[in-house]
């Protein structure tokens, strides 16, 4: 069986790469499950969760940095190395719709804000 395409996310506001590799979490499972129990994420990648506007950062061990994404692949909510252990993170429930979980430190390297366009190929 053919593994699936990577993820790709491109900030065509910034002209920067978000994550050159992204994987979907969209079953339940892997929506809940998230990127619980991992010590690291790599340079270049991104867990893009989908559908969803909030997320919680307990029983992870790392901080993460996070975009909160519309219908129409518009930024609206950041969080810039949200500390593990921490309760909800979200936006508006009409406002978001699939959220992006990265590495510390893409926000701040992409100057990604709130506003920016994002092209996520192939889209989710």
């Amino acid at each position: 069986m053919e593994e699936p395409s990577p993820i790709h996310i491109f900030n065509q506001t910034r002209s920067q790469v978000v994550a050159e590799r992204a994987e979907l979490a969209r079953s339940f499972l892997s929506r809940g499950l998230g990127l619980m129990g991992r010590t690291d994420l790599p340079k270049g990648y991104a867990l893009i969760i989908y559908p969803e506007w909030s997320i919680h950062t307990f029983f992870m061990r790392i901080p993460i940095d996070v975009i909160f994404v519309d219908k129409t692949d518009c930024v609206v909510g950041l969080r810039e190395a949200m500390p593990p252990n921490r309760p909800f993170a979200g936006v508006a429930p009409w406002r978001g719709h699939y959220v992006i979980e990265l590495p510390v430190g893409v926000l701040h390297s992409t100057d990604t804000r709130i506003g920016d366009q994002l092209t996520v190929t192939p889209h989710p």
